[in-house]
């Protein structure tokens, strides 16, 4: 698959291929029309210790997303539109500035489904001296074509793998194939991490080459967490990193509608979680102390740092 604005055209860069008219200004399933929309721009600190640091990441939020979960702490920007229109050279010379700010890596927060825009500006961006890796932090909901597309311009691949269970991922994700789909886009994100030497870590314990699996812990659904685990280890084993997060904050629709999704994680199901990545033998494992339920780990999106100049 060749990326280019062509493929604004008749969309179908996420797994939901609208084949909506996004080049004409037609929105597209994930929200999104033809000009790159960004909504902070800014070092991150919350991230895995080999993405953020203590310099922290340079993370770059971008609006819309192919998935509609229901529990979602980023609505704002992923389904209510906020965000600034930039140019592929305003968004090079973002990841510029974010380097000049002592950022370990470009953190690329949901991008692909602008990835002819992305691909653009990373390209441009490398060539006037961005020498930090590029991460690709997303949802897990992603083409194997596109991934493989954009394996040139992503060193870091940090993504989600949320459900095992397609009737729980259709019921709070409307995405009822996102087992297989995450599934098949993490096997490209191996292959492409493989392909270009294998992961490599920085002296200083940074990742500059890899890949990230993160699962979310959803209160009521550890089975379907267990599950997760056992599909990863065995598609993946040791040749991907494991962040099993605790971090799930009830947002305002979740709260309304009550049940388990109304409220936190508890210790015990969480320590379950854990001691089933344990027992699988996941070797590099990253995990959440107490204390992590928090809308703290939502930023602000202010469209800090995304006005500015062009390269």
């Amino acid at each position: 698959m060749v990326i280019t604005r062509e493929s604004y055209e008749g969309c179908e860069l996420c797994p939901r291929r609208c084949r909506a008219d996004r080049a004409h200004g037609e929105r597209g399933a994930c929200g999104a029309g033809p000009r790159l929309r960004v909504a902070r721009a800014a070092l991150h600190f919350w991230e895995e210790p080999p993405i953020s640091g203590e310099a922290g990441s340079g993370a770059v939020f971008f609006s819309g997303c192919p998935l509609r979960c229901r529990f979602c702490q980023n609505h704002e920007i992923s389904s209510g539109g906020f965000g600034i229109d930039v140019s592929e050279s305003r968004l090079a010379r973002i990841m510029l500035e974010l380097q000049g700010q002592g950022a370990l890596n470009i953190n690329l927060v949901t991008p692909l489904h602008f990835a002819p825009h992305v691909r653009e500006a990373v390209l441009a961006a490398r060539d006037a001296g961005l020498s930090v890796p590029i991460v690709c932090n997303t949802s897990g909901y992603e083409r194997a074509e596109v991934v493989e597309a954009m394996s040139d311009v992503v060193d870091v691949w940090l993504t989600d793998f949320k459900y095992a269970d397609p009737a729980l991922a259709g019921a709070l994700s409307k995405a009822a194939d996102y087992p297989e789909v995450a599934a098949t886009a993490l096997s490209a994100m191996v292959s492409s991490v493989e392909r270009a030497g294998g992961a490599l870590m920085g002296e200083d314990g940074r990742m500059l080459r890899g890949v990230i699996v993160r699962h979310l812990v959803l209160p009521g659904h550890v089975d379907d967490s267990c599950a997760v685990l056992d599909r990863v280890w065995e598609g993946c084993g040791n040749a991907v990193d494991l962040s099993v997060m605790n971090q799930y904050t009830p947002n305002d629709l979740c709260l309304a509608a009550g049940g388990d999704l109304a409220r936190a994680v508890t210790d015990e199901e969480y320590e379950r979680v854990l001691d089933h990545a344990d027992d699988l033998g996941f070797e590099r494992m990253w995990w959440q102390q107490g204390g992590t339920v928090s809308e703290s780990f939502v930023p602000s999106f202010d469209a800090t740092g995304v006005e500015g100049p062009e390269l």
